[in-house]
């Protein structure tokens, strides 16, 4: 990632001149003569996303003009890459520092590509950081968020739950965590039996990877990420359609290490722990059954209604376990419900959280750096569509409505001494690529809770 952003301020980096579509009449008054005919010439209009080498005396281009349309995107300088000939650039704006940081951070995005299994390209492109702005912001950032998409686009049979453990593993020795994972059997000795059945059906043995950095007296901030590597859907098998991309029902998963990354990197004054219960979600004799009871880590009685919503109980025992340590924030992150999606689309994640400082906190983040999210209601009336007859609780409501509530309804029963809570129900895929957003795994999300805590705690 390092090779796409240049650092040194005596660079001989072409200028790249934003203009908007507005007042693009008042952006080009700036350059001279030849310049505006120029312009004129090829119809530039600025509009988003647009990009206009200009060439200069010598033949040779000189610049590259860029359009930010009605200037509303921040990650507009995400669509960049792939459009300006070889060689270093930099913006050439009288911006704000933020501004600087924002259109890099956006290029950094927009830059990633999945080569794991293909030559990449050669990368001739560098964007010089202005010096105005945190150049190691903008790259640990980028970072977190690469190393997400990377963990998403892996396929099941390279990222299993052993494989999962040794990126988070890489992770936590990068910086300096302690690690420590539980296997297979004993999951049942030490007490996490929801993480055990969802995953005892594959010959890949289930695991909940859980690592801790920082001063053991800073505030304590816990991320659970849902970690299934592949969903078959169990015996409630899924149709091939709703199969093919359940590579990225790790997502949660993906997500909480890449906002790990960058909250580590930022060295965040913080006792980060990281639990992510790791499994396979498969078919074989010994698979989970619609209607089986299993007692969770918690002590309650869980009837399973479907075994295709299985990421709610692997939750489920790594949320109780967190809850035990009383965090001042618990955030868990899961692809947990194709409702969310219905709700809000795939580019848009909805949170849950009964705290309402908290909600406009992580909203307003998401706002300000173009990470979407958006608060849905913890409805009080729902709740009582998962109680159960023969079990303390039922793992799906009997009837078809609000699935991503009652989901996050039924992980709210596991949380009860954390100070604060919040839910992500993710998506964790662009299927429609757009500026700073290439098709396949996503970061979502996390840049908006990166804010956050750096608001908070940095």
């Amino acid at each position: 990632m390092a090779s796409i952003f240049n650092r040194s301020e005596g660079a001989d980096a072409k200028p790249i001149r934003p203009v908007t579509k507005t007042n693009l009449a008042a952006d080009v008054e700036r350059f001279d003569a030849r310049v505006r005919g120029w312009i004129e010439q090829n119809g530039f209009v600025g509009a988003a996303g647009s990009c206009l080498a200009v060439p200069g005396t010598d033949g040779n281009i000189e610049g590259v003009l860029f359009g930010l349309g009605d200037g509303g995107n921040q990650l507009i300088f995400g669509a960049l890459p792939g459009k300006l000939p070889k060689g270093t650039w930099r913006i050439d704006a009288d911006w704000a520092p933020d501004a600087f940081q924002a259109a890099a951070i956006a290029f950094g995005l927009g830059d990633y590509r999945f080569t794991k299994y293909i030559e990449p390209s050669k990368d001739d492109v560098q964007l010089q950081i202005d010096p105005s702005c945190d150049g190691d912001e903008v790259e640990r950032i980028v970072r977190g968020a690469w190393l997400a998409r990377d963990l998403v686009n892996i396929p099941a049979n390279d990222m299993g739950p052993e494989e999962l453990e040794g990126a988070a593993r890489a992770l936590a020795q990068e910086f300096g965590a302690d690690f420590s994972v539980i296997v297979g059997e004993d999951l049942l000795a030490q007490n996490f039996p929801l993480v055990h059945v969802v995953g005892r059906a594959s010959d890949r043995a289930p695991r909940l990877i859980d690592f801790t950095w920082g001063n053991e007296q800073a505030p304590k901030v816990t991320l659970v990420g849902k970690g299934v590597c592949f969903d078959s859907g169990g015996l409630d098998l899924k149709p091939s359609a709703a199969m093919a991309l359940m590579k990225k029902d790790m997502g949660g998963a993906a997500n909480v290490l890449g906002l790990a990354s960058m909250v580590m990197s930022a060295n965040l004054p913080i006792r980060l722990r990281v639990l992510v219960p790791a499994v396979e979600n498969s078919i074989s004799g010994n698979a989970f059954r619609t209607s089986d009871i299993y007692k969770s880590r918690k002590g309650l009685t869980v009837e399973i209604g479907n075994t295709d919503a299985e990421g709610r109980l692997v939750l489920a025992d790594a949320l109780a376990l967190a809850d035990d340590e009383e965090p001042e924030l618990l955030i868990d992150m899961a692809t947990l419900t194709g409702a969310a999606r219905v709700a809000l689309g795939p580019d848009v994640p909805p949170f849950y959280t009964n705290d309402d400082e908290l909600a406009a906190g992580i909203q307003s983040a998401g706002e300000r750096v173009t990470d979407p999210v958006w608060r849905l209601p913890l409805v009080k009336t729902y709740d009582k569509w998962l109680n159960g007859k023969v079990a303390d609780v039922k793992s799906v409501s009997d009837g078809p409505f609000a699935g991503s509530i009652t989901a996050a309804l039924f992980l709210k029963r596991f949380v009860e001494k954390a100070k604060q809570y919040v839910h992500f129900d993710i998506y964790a895929w662009t299927s429609n690529p757009r500026a700073g957003k290439p098709a396949g795994g996503e970061a979502h999300a996390i840049r908006a809770l990166y804010a956050y805590l750096s608001d908070r705690y940095g």
